[in-house]
């Protein structure tokens, strides 16, 4: 049932359950085995009456035999089970519910409204919201659950605003200390049960406040299949999220340019934010001027001057700004002209910088860079794959190498421009680690933006976008208590925002200590 694997490790595998299933003319019975100690989660594997590998059942794809895709249905619902179980069974032991109110003492609490720290604070949590906020005193808190948070530094939640969930991210996401997601695209059905078992209690995981993905139908269509080809269907598919309590629309590459303006003035009438990638045929000045709120990905701000790349669909989004953005002149009228426009259309920029380093920077044979804080942390397979250049472009001769790396250095700089012309950026990492969001707070401070300024974007800036700072994004009474407490100091040194002790998400109580070592990544 086990085996040692290199270069360290141990992998372990057991049977779940068995169902009857039915194709190409047999009847069979399908096992279910888990394998772990691998990856960040169990690897799920599907045997027959042979023990020879029928199939493999994951989140948007799945691999069976030709002629066997009919069991897919039946094996998702009966892995999902096996699934639910483990999840509700680390949730019943690692989240912590304190006995009476909540006090955390002796502890520095980061203002996010002034952008100082505030010493000596204590703060008193009741009933899932913060109570009190004052200075430390003798006062005995009888009866209550005491943190002591001497040395250490009181945060609001993080928010990861470009999150695409599910069961393993929304678990790493509360170690990583990000309380907060908003979900850019999901299938409808997935997320609404995701989302009830986190309120629930039966999964752990941060609040999510979902976006509708919206794309056209063709060749390229993307992977969530919502799709809309005419008015009438955008309009349709606008309202549906709408009256599914959906915050905003996400429109995706293949959505036709006539269409844009229809779903922006349907979703706007709903009272719904719009955001995405700038469509196929468009460029993000057109965007904006049909009343798009946000655009996704720092990739689309340099296509922007690129009005000769029209087929977006495809990896030329990616490859013509590694090759071409290094050469963008930050200073000339036309980036000048386009940023005067991002602020007078108060448009919001979600640059998802980590996911362009490592697109642009990863090289095989190095851990990427998101993971290099974690990489001797990690799981033997998670660190394999960190090594493989996953994605990475650019890496064909020294030549390319360079260019490509250059182009990275030059969104850098445009992700400082940004923030000094006054245009709200905001804090995402379409990534499914948690983690992710400490680099992409780290390259923010690193373009030269203050490690306070940057604190406030991941955390009161962002729910104030989504329109929820009543509620979230700053230590206040009345406010819900989703808090990290950080061992260090992040508003003068960043990255000590690495180093979580405690998180608390509702006023339930979450250790990273423990949460790591349940997904196969050693304790800090």
């Amino acid at each position: 049932g086990q085996l040692p694997v290199l270069p360290g490790g141990t992998a372990r595998i057991r049977k779940l359950t068995a169902v009857p299933v039915q194709a190409a003319g047999k009847s069979l019975t399908a096992t279910l085995y888990e394998i772990s100690g691998l990856g960040f989660t169990p690897n799920y594997i599907w045997l027959d009456e042979k023990q020879q590998l029928l199939a493999v059942v994951a989140g948007w794809f799945s691999i069976a035999p030709q002629g066997y895709d009919s069991i897919i249905s039946t094996l998702r619902d009966a892995q999902r089970k096996s699934e639910n179980a483990r999840a509700a069974e680390l949730a019943a032991k690692l989240t912590h519910k304190p006995s009476g109110d909540l006090v955390v003492r002796n502890v520095s609490v980061f203002d996010t409204n002034t952008k100082t720290l505030k010493p000596n604070q204590r703060v008193t949590v009741r009933s899932g919201r913060i109570a009190t906020v004052e200075p430390e005193s003798d006062q005995a808190a009888s009866g209550a659950t005491v943190i002591d948070g001497k040395g250490k530094v009181l945060l609001p939640g993080l928010w990861d605003m470009h999150a695409h969930l599910d069961p393993a991210g929304a678990f790493l996401n509360i170690a990583a200390g990000v309380t907060s997601v908003r979900d850019l695209g999901n299938p409808i059905d997935d997320l609404t049960r995701l989302r009830h078992d986190i309120d629930s209690g039966a999964q752990i995981g941060p609040r999510v406040f979902p976006a509708g993905f919206i794309d056209g139908p063709g060749p390229f269509e993307g992977p969530i299949k919502v799709l809309a080809g005419t008015p009438e269907e955008a309009t349709k598919l606008v309202d549906r999220y709408a009256d599914l309590g959906y915050v905003q629309i996400k429109i995706y590459s293949s959505v036709k340019p006539e269409l844009v303006p229809i779903i922006i003035a349907e979703a706007h009438k709903r009272g719904l934010r719009v955001s995405g990638h700038v469509p196929a045929g468009m460029i993000a000045e057109q965007f904006v001027r049909d009343g798009a709120d946000e655009i996704q990905h720092m990739n689309f701000i340099f296509l922007n001057f690129m009005p000769d790349v029209k087929e977006t669909r495809t990896p030329a989004r990616f490859i013509e700004p590694g090759k071409r953005g290094a050469a963008l002149d930050l200073n000339s009228q036309p980036v000048n002209d386009f940023i005067a426009l991002l602020k007078e259309h108060h448009t919001v920029i979600d640059p998802t910088m980590a996911t362009w380093e490592n697109t642009y920077t990863d090289r095989p044979g190095k851990p990427s860079r998101i993971d290099q804080p974690m990489f001797e942390r990690l799981p033997v397979q998670a660190q394999r794959g960190s090594k493989s250049g996953g994605g990475a472009l650019g890496a064909a001769d020294p030549e390319t190498d360079k260019l490509y790396r250059d182009s990275y250095a030059n969104m850098v700089r445009m992700v400082k421009k940004l923030y000094d012309s006054g245009v709200q950026l905001v804090a995402g990492t379409d990534q499914g680690s948690g983690y992710a969001l400490h680099r992409e707070l780290e390259i923010y401070n690193e373009a030269g933006i203050p490690a306070p300024a940057v604190l406030r974007m991941a955390t009161l800036e962002a729910a104030t976008v989504l329109k929820q700072d009543k509620d979230f994004g700053s230590i206040e009474p009345g406010k819900f208590a989703d808090m990290i407490l950080v061992n260090g100091d992040p508003t003068k040194n960043i990255s000590d925002i690495r180093h979580i002790d405690t998180v608390i998400k509702g006023g339930n109580i979450y250790k990273p200590s423990e949460l790591y070592p349940a997904f196969g990544i050693r304790a800090e």
